[in-house]
Parts: structure tokens; sequence; C-alpha cells
């Protein structure tokens, strides 16, 4: 991966985590790395959509955590970050 990329993945994830100290710093990285004004508009929208995204979905399961027991929702937990699980439901 060439070095633009890197630097518009980077401000798609500053985006993601509303990190203004990171994009003030990697958006003229990406500039200076031959990225044009469309290409870090769109890596900073999807960070930005990624964020939505996991924001509503975390919103969706909260009644279910707050319902299931202690002990339930720690056996649970180790099924986070499993392959099976990350293809299901695209859980990092």
């Amino acid at each position: 991966m060439d070095i633009k990329i890197k630097n518009l993945v980077a401000a798609g994830a500053a985006a993601a985590v509303n990190c203004r100290p990171c994009l003030d710093h990697l958006v003229p990285q990406c500039i200076r790395t031959g990225a044009s004004n469309d290409d870090i508009r769109d890596a900073i929208e999807t960070g930005f959509q990624v964020s939505r995204n996991a924001r509503a979905k975390t919103r969706g399961c909260i009644d279910e955590i707050l319902t299931n027991s202690a002990e339930e929702f720690d056996s649970r937990r180790s099924e986070c970050r499993s392959d099976e699980t990350v293809a299901q439901t695209g859980c990092c």
C-alpha cells in the first residue's frame, strides 16, 4: 500500500473517532502525498459512515445487554472476536 493510501485510511479512521488533532495533521499529509480534495472527502466520509453504523448497531443491542445476566454476558463476550462471528456480524 502506498503512502497516499495509508494517509487516506488514517484520515478516515481519524474521522471515525472524531479526532480533530489527527485530521489537522493528516489532511496536509494526504495533500502532500498526492491525494485530491475529493479523495480526502471520500476517505473522511467513509470514516463517518463507519462510525454511524457502529453507533447504530450498539444502540440496537443496549436493551439486550442490559437484560442479560452478567454471567451470560461474560460467557458470550469471548465470542466477539472469533472469525465466525466477524464473518457473520462484521464485528471487529
